[in-house]
């Protein structure tokens, strides 16, 4: 009669594994291997195929390498273990290769432990096996499953950070095609697109962020197109920035600030992400106000009026030549009281109360320019360039740069 196996006494039930139990579980691993592949296949009938493919020699030897690994370490626990790490990693890999979760092959694994379990049990009937030993190779049996589990996670995510890596790449190559412009191949394009996976859209919306980027990438919107390594960080959303998709890049975007750019047609996607970036320039010199999310949209004439420094400072000699020769002092003055009166066109008294001067200075000084610009103050053009060019002065003075007339 086979003889009573007790675990070692460490005084814990659940403890190691005896040694010599080894010897009674390996004459049972070439049937044990072949009921596991039956009962695998059965519940999972994507690996009966793979079984049956050309990688199926490889996957039996893995399995055989698994549970001859478990009985090793039972009969000498500080066995190498490196082949079997390297298959299992293997495992994962391929599961991931294959387009499929880590959910498949834990169920694998985990069905073969309770086929080995069952086993354990009808052999332990067979040797008289104590209950406290049984619940022992229980425990170590699901602890090693465990084991294989983690060591194919590995070799999943290995494969998934790489593709993640190329994907984005690819998505990268492919904001900077759009951003090119009109002269790059459209099937270029369209080509990354279907690698991709990545819809072009009609519209798109250019955000600009403040170098460094500090973005929580997983918080973005799914659809939108990244570089946050670039000097300039930027990102494109498909179509308008709607108040969910702000509401998103808000809780995004808490470590660092941005300017969203204007909606365009995605041939124009330049425009956009170059307005948003001078946006972001206007917020830096004080033009703008610092917020966390600026939209471009709500500054559309200070845009537009500070585009180009140099070409302001051409149309403000041309348009202001004529006071250029009076003083500092009074040239300031006059300015002033001309602007308020371009933008309210109001009465002495309502010019004097914005001045904060008397009515009957008002009046003196509007002599003074009607004498000094003649019929420009009547000409509906001229008075448009004037008032553009005294409001854009007015914006740049907050930056502390004087304009060269």
């Amino acid at each position: 009669m086979p003889r009573l196996i007790q675990p070692l006494d460490t005084g814990d039930p659940l403890g190691p594994l005896p040694q010599e139990f080894a010897a009674i579980m390996r004459p049972e691993l070439p049937s044990l291997i072949k009921e596991i592949g039956m009962e695998v296949t059965r519940a999972y009938p994507e690996y009966a195929r793979l079984l049956n493919g050309p990688n199926g020699t490889s996957i039996r030897l893995g399995v055989e390498q698994s549970l001859s690994s478990f009985v090793d370490l039972v009969a000498e626990p500080t066995t190498s273990t490196t082949l079997r790490d390297d298959m299992c990693r293997r495992f994962g890999r391929f599961e991931a290769y294959e387009g499929r979760t880590m959910e498949t092959l834990q169920g694998a694994y985990r069905l073969g432990a309770r086929v080995a379990l069952r086993r354990a049990k009808k052999v332990g009937r067979s040797y008289n096996f104590s209950p406290a030993l049984m619940l022992s190779f229980a425990d170590a049996l699901f602890e090693y499953v465990d084991e294989l589990e983690s060591l194919s996670r590995e070799g999943y995510l290995e494969v998934q950070a790489q593709s993640d890596q190329q994907s984005a790449a690819m998505r990268r190559r492919l904001l900077h095609l759009i951003l090119a412009g009109r002269p790059v191949p459209g099937t270029a394009i369209a080509e990354l697109c279907e690698q991709t996976g990545w819809a072009l859209p009609e519209e798109v919306t250019l955000v600009a962020v403040r170098a460094p980027a500090g973005v929580d990438p997983a918080g973005l919107p799914h659809d939108a197109l990244v570089d946050l390594g670039d000097p300039q960080p930027h990102l494109l959303v498909p179509g308008p920035v709607d108040e969910e998709r702000r509401e998103q890049l808000n809780r995004a975007l808490t470590g660092t600030r941005a300017v969203i750019g204007l909606t365009v047609p995605t041939a124009d996607a330049a425009d956009s992400i170059r307005w948003a970036r001078r946006v972001v320039e206007l917020v830096d010199a004080g033009v703008v106000e610092d917020l966390p999310v600026v939209l471009c949209e709500d500054h559309l004439t200070t845009l537009w009026l500070l585009t180009d420094p140099a070409l302001l400072d051409q149309i403000a000699a041309r348009e202001l030549a004529p006071v250029t020769g009076i003083s500092a002092g009074r040239r300031e003055r006059l300015l002033e009281t001309l602007r308020v009166w371009l933008e309210t066109r109001g009465t002495a008294a309502q010019m004097g109360e914005v001045l904060d001067v008397h009515p009957q200075t008002v009046r003196y000084r509007m002599r003074g320019l009607e004498s000094i610009f003649g019929s420009r103050l009547s000409d509906p053009e001229g008075r448009f360039a004037t008032e553009a060019v005294l409001r854009a002065l007015r914006l740049r003075s907050r930056t502390g740069r004087p304009h060269s007339g």
